[in-house]
């Protein structure tokens, strides 16, 4: 079978890059004045315009990036500032738990309340039991045994029902003051194995 004097496709791939037709290069000439050399290396033109970009030869670009400084003509201030906004690449951020979320916009279906309460500072609705007792005892952390000892004797001399004449309320809170006691003394004391 003859094969018209061409070469089989598989061969020509093999071949290499000789047997295939001549790639059209853009080759641009370096803008260092008087170099006629092939622009091939990139370097910015400003920090303003990164993305913008002047081409040299390999000699002209390391002798372009010697004398460049991204931080050229801005003060300690500017340079901190800049520093700080890329450790968040350049986005916005705000501290922990501050709301920073953004606003769902008005016609938003949310036909199960999701996001009723979107945006807005809420407490969880779950608790720690050592949190509820906290509240309780209105302590705050970080909680000593000392302390917790003081506020209970403060609390209990003060909702005591012998104190207070048998009053029901006043009973049913002493009962909440030595349940909330309890929890903490036990959170407090030493683990033992």
């Amino acid at each position: 079978m003859s094969d018209g004097g061409r070469k089989p496709i598989v061969m020509g791939m093999i071949g290499g890059i000789s047997d295939m037709a001549p790639a059209e290069e853009h080759t641009r000439a370096c803008e260092w004045p008087g170099c006629r050399e092939p622009g091939a290396h990139r370097a910015p033109r400003s920090r303003q315009n990164l993305r913008s970009y002047r081409w040299f030869c390999l000699s002209h670009v390391r002798e372009y990036n010697k004398g460049w400084s991204y931080y050229e003509g801005m003060n300690e201030a500017e340079i901190e500032a800049d520093v700080r906004l890329d450790t968040v690449w350049r986005r916005p951020s705000w501290r922990l738990g501050m709301g920073g979320f953004p606003s769902f916009p008005d016609g938003l279906d949310d036909p199960f309340g999701l996001f009723d309460d979107w945006g807005r500072n809420t407490k969880p609705a779950w608790q720690s039991p050592e949190a509820k007792a906290m509240a309780v005892l209105d302590l705050s952390p970080p909680l000593t045994t000392p302390a917790l000892k003081a506020r209970y004797k403060k609390l209990v001399k003060r909702h005591h029902p012998d104190a207070n004449g048998g009053d029901k309320a006043c009973e049913e809170r002493f009962k909440q003051i030595s349940q909330a006691y309890e929890t903490l003394m036990d959170s407090l004391a030493p683990r033992m194995a």
